[in-house]
């Protein structure tokens, strides 16, 4: 009782808050840069934005957007790196401009060129937030977000076992549920989708990729734990009419995407859609252990979407459905045989659908104020089974946003507020044992409020200091501080610091898919029959410092990132691996965890055209198994990382990656007969992909590629093999690739206008 009023308490000074006069000191121009590809304008992020006189900055959003103070008969200039400079006077009349820049200027007869960077950071954002261009993410296949940060040091791809072909992400050193992974700031791939869901958004459909290290903003929930990552996906107006992509690689996985705008004639309204189909239906068992290297796999996703443009009102909803249906395990299972002892199988199929609306207003006389609404609903239904083992499940969500911007006192002085809600429902159905099959439901209500101030000296400091209180039905209310601080110590020269609190619900079955694949009994350690589980929910906090250094070298531009990062758990959710080799344990924990996460990147323009990127990376991940502080299975502690692009000049692109990968421990299986254990760690070993890429004009372009090309494989990744509904049998140990070389082609066709 005594928590519900604080809410209204708090709820109701945030009201007073924005239906407040506030006497302001200055205004704010606003306005929006683009640059125009074949008749369409695309939105340009990062572009730097400045009053050079008065050591005023700021930067665009994902959408081209900026906002900065209107200072009148003041010199702006908007500069970008690959760009020509644009400057103007300031007027008085000034309230919304619209920015078009150039990627080359002719100068009599010198053509001067300019190459856009495919992955910026903002100098004036108080968070490091690295902005991943469509330019990267062509330097690989990125057939989906899994497959998207092949080139990107900071995250690591891997298999999460020899039978289910699921993809596991991870940032300073933990898996991707403690990473909010959200679309155009709306949460997406959390609950039952954490195993998968990163195969429902097609690589082709991302228009960027904004990856933040540490807390996020309040504003955006409160589940963050090592960091974030948003996608934004093409919108009707940075669209071309058509686009086509085909790709097939040699194990027979077929792909197709088809995007399609639509411009309504007469009104603000426009319309996209885009479609995404993937089919792999070859049999393949190269390493003879009897079951199939890849399962076989068919996904269909869908996406309608709309966007008005109304001047002061913006607005946008969308409806996606997404299917997928998998097989796996032994090359004679057929679907008939599910529960039965006559071969080992695999199954999943999910049917999901998603829907989204949201919009807001800026007042053209008050432009610093504006509101924004984001809402969400979706319905997961799932199917499955391992070998006898059966997972069913649904979850119903829902969420609501409301987000309330204006200033305090003067332009130096920015406050964003709101209240926010979630709710999901869900229904599972698990075999624990081969015969003992357990119920779990429950639900998550979870009111909240929030604040976020922001203050900018106009110079070289920036602070964001945000608060959220949230109530959860389950685990009461809990509060979530956030901060972030930028100090630009020279021009060249950014520093950041960042810490926070982050708290979620983990949902053990759906982000541990893989274990499920073995005969381990599944225990639950869980002492609270009122909770998720009967486990406490997850709380850890974050803490990291940042410097991002520009200098120039033989006269080209080059960027050096130096990040430390430490996440303390102070209750986490212990997969215990190491007990019995015939067990999964889940328990609170009970003792220390935590992980270090050390970077060193820099990224040079070696020669004209000619970019490297090199990165180091090492992380001291632990936690506490029954008493041992013991390093966290399959995390390898360091990690080297080379990626070489060049680009002609008549639109040859070619891309080479190399990434080494330290070792990694593995779980206990010293107690299992001596064929069916494995060593404690890992050996290192070395990635090599490689693409080349041709573009004809601005239609056609076609890409060849090569990962793995050394061919390095795990050996015998499945323990049992040979009796799969034996006691040892477990297909989730997997610390490489379990698939070798692979040799892909891909094109696309582009309708310009």
């Amino acid at each position: 009782m005594r928590s519900t009023s604080i809410l209204r308490i708090l709820l109701l000074v945030l009201i007073s808050i924005a239906n407040c006069d506030i006497a302001i000191a200055q205004s704010l121009l606003q306005g929006k840069v683009v640059e125009i590809d074949d008749g369409v304008e695309v939105p340009l992020v990062g572009v730097n934005v400045y009053y050079p006189t008065l050591s005023v900055a700021t930067s665009t959003d994902a959408e081209g957007r900026f906002q900065i103070a209107h200072h009148v008969g003041q010199l702006l200039v908007v500069s970008y790196v690959g760009y020509g400079q644009d400057s103007l006077i300031v007027s008085a009349s000034d309230s919304e401009l619209s920015l078009v820049m150039e990627s080359s200027v002719k100068l009599e007869e010198v053509v001067v060129r300019f190459r856009r960077r495919s992955i910026s950071i903002s100098s004036v954002d108080t968070r490091k937030v690295e902005v991943i261009t469509e330019k990267e993410l062509r330097k690989a296949a990125c057939c989906n977000l899994s497959e998207s940060f092949e080139t990107n040091p900071s995250i690591d791809v891997s298999f999460t076992d020899a039978i289910t072909g699921t993809r596991q992400i991870e940032m300073l050193g933990l898996s991707g549920p403690n990473i909010q992974i959200t679309r155009e700031l709306i949460p997406e791939v959390r609950g039952l989708m954490s195993g998968y869901g990163l195969e429902f958004t097609p690589g082709v459909w991302i228009q960027s990729i904004q990856l933040n290290k540490g807390t996020g903003s309040v504003i955006n929930g409160y589940e963050s734990m090592t960091g974030q990552i948003n996608t934004e996906l093409h919108k009707p107006t940075d669209m071309k009419p058509l686009t086509i992509n085909v790709y097939a690689n040699m194990i027979q996985r077929l792909e197709a995407n088809v995007s399609m705008r639509h411009q309504i004639e007469g009104s603000d309204l426009s319309a996209a859609t885009l479609l995404h189909a993937k089919s792999n239906q070859q049999r393949r068992d190269v390493n003879g252990d009897g079951f199939l290297d890849v399962p076989l796999r068919t996904v269909y996703t869908g996406l309608h979407r709309w966007k008005y443009d109304g001047g002061e009102w913006q607005a946008q909803a969308g409806i996606k459905g997404s299917y997928m249906n998998s097989q796996g395990g032994q090359m004679d299972f057929r679907p008939a045989m599910k529960g039965s002892t006559e071969a080992w199988g695999y199954g999943l199929e999910v049917r999901r659908l998603d829907a989204f609306i949201k919009g807001g207003r800026v007042w053209e006389d008050i432009p610093w104020r504006s509101f924004g609404v984001q809402m969400a609903m979706s319905s997961h239904n799932q199917t499955s089974f391992y070998g006898l083992r059966p997972y069913d499940a649904t979850q119903t969500s829902l969420y609501g946003n409301f987000i309330y911007e204006t200033i305090l006192w003067n332009v130096n002085h920015g406050l964003r507020t709101g209240v926010s809600m979630y709710y999901d429902d869900f229904d599972e159905r698990i075999g624990l044992t081969s015969e003992n099959v357990a119920s779990y439901d429950f639900k998550e209500i979870i009111p909240g409020i929030f604040a976020e101030y922001h203050y900018d000296n106009e110079g070289d400091f920036s602070a964001t200091a945000g608060l959220r209180i949230d109530q959860h039905n389950l685990y009461g209310v809990f509060v979530t501080p956030r901060l972030h601080l930028r100090y630009a110590a020279t021009d060249e020269t950014i520093l950041r610091l960042s810490m926070g609190r982050g708290q979620r619900t983990a949902q053990i079955f759906a982000e541990n898919y893989s274990l499920l694949a073995s005969s381990r009994s599944v225990v639950i350690e869980g002492n609270d029959p009122d909770l998720p589980h009967g486990l406490e929910a997850e709380v850890a906090w974050n803490i990291g410092a940042s410097m991002t250094h520009d200098f120039r070298v033989a006269g080209r531009d080059a960027t050096l990132g130096l990040d430390l990062f430490r996440t303390h758990f102070t209750n986490q959710i212990v997969v215990n691996l190491d007990r019995d080799p015939q067990e999964i344990v889940f328990s609170n924990l009970d003792g220390k965890s935590y992980s270090w996460s050390a970077q060193a990147q820099m990224d040079y323009e070696l020669a004209e055209r000619l970019d490297v990127r090199l990165a180091y990376r090492y992380y001291d991940v632990k936690s506490t198994y029954d008493g041992r502080l013991l390093r966290r299975p399959f995390v390898a502690q360091q990690r080297a990382f080379v990626n070489v692009a060049y680009e002609t000049l008549q639109s040859w692109q070619f891309d080479l990656t190399v990434n080494w990968q330290g070792n990694k421990r593995l779980p206990f299986t010293g107690s299992s007969p001596r064929e069916f254990q494995r060593d404690q760690f890992s050996p290192d070993f070395v990635l090599v992909n490689a693409q080349i890429r041709k573009d004809w004009g601005s239609k056609w372009s076609v890409y060849v590629g090569a990962e793995n090309i050394l061919d390095f494989r795990q050996q015998d990744p499945i323990i049992a093999a040979a009796d799969p509904f034996g006691d040892h049998f477990d297909s989730a140990i997997v610390w490489g690739p379990v698939m070798g070389r692979n040799i892909y082609l891909g094109a696309t066709y582009t309708l310009t206008d």
